[in-house]
């Protein structure tokens, strides 16, 4: 069984620091393993004293939604999704887990080859920073936000690039 490692993780958080410092917005970084555990979480020094909690329920809310659907590949659709359908859901998971659920950008599941190994979660900027230095990072140390051999179903696929379009991403496709 694969896992994510937290040297992989520091890698991880060196490389949101990097683009951090150039975008001049402090953030909080975590990762979790696939059960949603922490592995990590870093603040950096001029990051609101929140941001590390709310990076970790990020990491969180995008392995728990992405365990139980392809639907979920980041938090900007995580967040959309409960927006137009069930607001009152997103309240409840919520307060079922101790306000470990938050949908806004800037995380997304981990996988190694096809396994979902871990998650991770940016914040301290707005939603659109925090999914600009997580992508970065991610592509930067190579992580994956998908499985290696895709089996999203169409109509699936075709909803997520829906939300993709409605929240301004119609360039991004699953």
């Amino acid at each position: 069984m694969a896992e994510l490692k937290a040297v992989e993780c520091r890698e991880f958080i060196k490389a949101v620091i990097e683009i951090a410092e150039e975008m001049r917005v402090p953030v909080a970084i975590a990762a979790v393993n696939s059960a949603g555990h922490l592995i990590t979480v870093e603040r950096m020094d001029d990051a609101g004293f929140i941001t590390a909690e709310i990076a970790w329920a990020k990491a969180y809310t995008a392995c728990a939604f992405r365990a139980m659907s392809p639907r979920f590949p980041d938090g900007l659709l995580i967040q959309q999704w409960f927006k137009e359908r069930n607001p009152q859901m997103m309240m409840n998971s919520s307060v079922f887990t101790n306000g470990k659920i938050v949908a806004s950008g800037g995380c997304a599941p981990v996988f190694k080859g096809d396994e979902m190994v871990g998650a991770y979660g940016v914040s301290g900027g707005t939603s659109d920073q925090d999914e600009v230095m997580a992508r970065y990072a991610r592509e930067k140390i190579g992580w994956a936000h998908m499985k290696e051999n895709d089996d999203t179903p169409e109509d699936v696929k075709r909803h997520v690039n829906e939300l993709y379009s409605k929240i301004g991403l119609g360039e991004r496709n699953l």
